[in-house]
């Protein structure tokens, strides 16, 4: 799992990894008992958007422990995982997808047919990517993610550097989006992407289908 380093949209605007994103996935993969790595772009405490704090119970209050110290990216030998879970929050905007080291990643995982997940802004982590014949990951791929009328409905599509989802279609992906806050995942391959925070433990079970457990 690999989450955002990014803490600040503005003085008035702390953000971070939503945690829901994060905690139900993580405690799924646990269940069904994989083992985890969670790693961010720099390594280190990594920041939970405080308006993300209201939902959490006690295992939530567990994996974050997990993200005290998180891995940095480029010390993480990614070749021996099945798969790789890019949880959102708007501070995913801003980091993941500059991150050369998480492009190269997910360009192996893509090649060497391993599963790629991101849900809600996780999927900014995929802008980056790029195949070897220099296309986008994402080009022809059938994708969601947060909708411009969620990040309206929000109030923060003035505030974010991009709307993610004109920059999927921009880049070629066919962007399904499903009504305001619906539990919603795409599956293209092995390419797995849900739309907000209602859609993290379905797009955490459907990494689980699509590794066969």
């Amino acid at each position: 799992m690999v989450v955002t380093n990014h803490e600040q949209i503005s003085p008035e605007h702390p953000t971070g990894v939503w945690l829901s994103e994060f905690t139900e996935p993580y405690a799924i993969f646990r269940n069904a008992g994989y083992e985890i790595t969670v790693a961010s772009v720099r390594g280190g405490k990594a920041p939970v958007d405080p308006r993300s704090l209201n939902e959490a119970g006690d295992a939530d209050l567990a994996a974050m422990k997990q993200l005290e110290a998180t891995l940095p990216l480029r010390e993480v030998e990614t070749s021996g995982f099945d798969a790789i879970f890019l949880p959102g929050g708007h501070g995913t905007m801003y980091d993941l997808p500059s991150s050369e080291e998480l492009a190269r990643t997910l360009a192996s995982f893509h090649e060497s047919g391993r599963v790629i997940a991101a849900v809600c802004h996780g999927p900014a982590g995929l802008l980056g990517a790029r195949l070897p014949d220099g296309s986008p990951l994402v080009k022809g791929k059938r994708v969601t993610g947060f909708t411009n009328a969620e990040e309206k409905a929000a109030g923060f599509d003035t505030l974010m550097p991009f709307l993610l989802e004109n920059r999927l279609r921009e880049l070629g992906a066919t962007f399904v989006g499903a009504p305001m806050w619906s539990d919603h995942v795409e599956r293209d391959g092995l390419l797995i992407t849900g739309q907000n925070p209602q859609s993290s433990a379905s797009a955490a079970k459907a990494v689980i289908a699509a590794l066969g457990g």
